[in-house]
């Protein structure tokens, strides 16, 4: 009897704690049948992409120049091991998908190396073998030697600086071509090399190219953890999202901005940043709109899309920092997002998706997040032990 009345107690517990957990989590539901036909081909669009489409552009001006293979020679150092995903996967000896281009078809394996990371691909020994690779196609990739060579994925900026002027964001070092995006007078971006008289920056799995005459307020980016001074970021990284004109991107701008605002703080030595627990909840009561969200490589519509952007892009300016230790960070599925190179994105949402890190410096770091609401998001981060000075 005592037994039947335990069990009946505790099925009573469990129907009331569902009955509220499902009452609190209404504000995150969004009802798809209600949707616009915009919406949910915008939904299907992300979802309608295939890992092994190359992503082909076509420009009139220079472009940075990634390592060749014909550029190899016997003293070309292997900066880093990896393990091949998927069996059979190709390795090319041209930087596209082309059938007939294909030197080998390699198991999934460790043993690989590799002489260079791109935007999009990497140059790969396996079994004698030497060929391109995409940067997807590969995992577990370690520095052969740490104290020299950086954690994979790591583009460290040069200079944060501010748009002078509307400034196109080009496909090519010349302005007779595309521009990938045009960020409003004022937006806050960072750089990542200098060429040419051409501030070039990562966009998506390639590279933008932004005159120098139309930046300004120009401040380096330490290359070590010595800042001069309170002004100089010892870390920073700009990602670009879609300015596409429809309700639920327009929505996707509204919660980056959320996302930077709750996620811009000083954090003490061996203080913890949980992502979900103060980034979140991603609620319309804490500022949120639906947006498309991608998780486990699918799209669907939820409260605070567009902040795995935030994490993501943050997740890449803390890899610049060998003090910030990552305590927990997932991709979005084998594929990544598609608006960072592959390896480098970092998902939130749950329990199991969350950027969680901490400050292992013995000084304060600030983090701060900054977006124009016109294409670019800039994570920042300073020591703040200038500002108790």
């Amino acid at each position: 009897m005592l037994k039947k009345l335990t069990a009946l107690t505790l099925s009573l517990v469990l129907l009331l704690t569902g009955l509220a957990l499902a009452e609190e989590d209404t504000d995150d539901v969004v009802d798809e049948s209600k949707l616009t036909a915009e919406e949910l081909k915008e939904i299907h669009d992300l979802d309608d992409i295939n890992e092994d489409e190359e992503d082909t552009h076509y420009v009139v001006g220079e472009t940075w120049h990634e390592m060749d293979l014909s550029e190899l020679t016997p003293d070309t150092p292997v900066l880093y091991t990896c393990r091949i995903t998927k069996e059979d996967t190709p390795i090319y000896s041209v930087r596209e998908i082309d059938r007939s281009k294909v030197i080998i078809r390699s198991g999934a394996a460790k043993g690989a190396e590799l002489y260079s990371v791109g935007a999009n691909w990497c140059i790969i020994k396996y079994r004698d073998k030497i060929g391109y690779i995409k940067r997807e196609k590969i995992s577990e990739v370690h520095p052969v030697n740490p104290e020299a060579t950086p954690p994979y994925g790591v583009q460290k900026s040069s200079y944060i600086c501010y748009t002078a002027a509307t400034t196109p964001v080009r496909k090519s070092m010349s302005d007779e071509d595309d521009s990938w995006v045009v960020l409003n007078p004022g937006t806050m971006l960072s750089i990542w090399r200098i060429k040419d008289g051409w501030a070039i920056v990562p966009y998506w799995r390639t590279y933008g190219y932004i005159r120098m005459e139309n930046l300004t307020g120009l401040v380096p980016v330490s290359p070590t953890d010595a800042a001069l001074n309170a002004d100089t970021p010892i870390a920073a990284y700009t990602s670009f999202y879609a300015m596409t004109d429809s309700d639920t991107n327009r929505n996707r701008l509204v919660n980056i901005d959320v996302g930077c605002k709750r996620l811009t703080r000083v954090m003490q030595p061996g203080e913890s940043f949980n992502f979900n627990k103060q980034v979140g909840p991603y609620k319309a009561s804490t500022g949120y709109k639906p947006a498309v969200v991608l998780s486990a490589g699918t799209s669907a519509l939820g409260y605070g899309g567009g902040t795995c952007q935030v994490s993501s892009t943050l997740y890449n300016a803390l890899l610049q920092l060998p003090g910030i230790t990552i305590l927990q960070r997932r991709p979005h599925g084998p594929s990544g997002a598609k608006y960072l190179p592959h390896g480098v994105d970092a998902a939130v949402g749950n329990e199991s998706l969350n950027l969680r890190f901490r400050n292992d410096y013995s000084f304060p770091i600030r983090i701060e997040g900054h977006t124009s609401y016109d294409g670019a998001l800039l994570m920042v981060v300073y020591r703040a032990d200038f500002d108790q000075e």
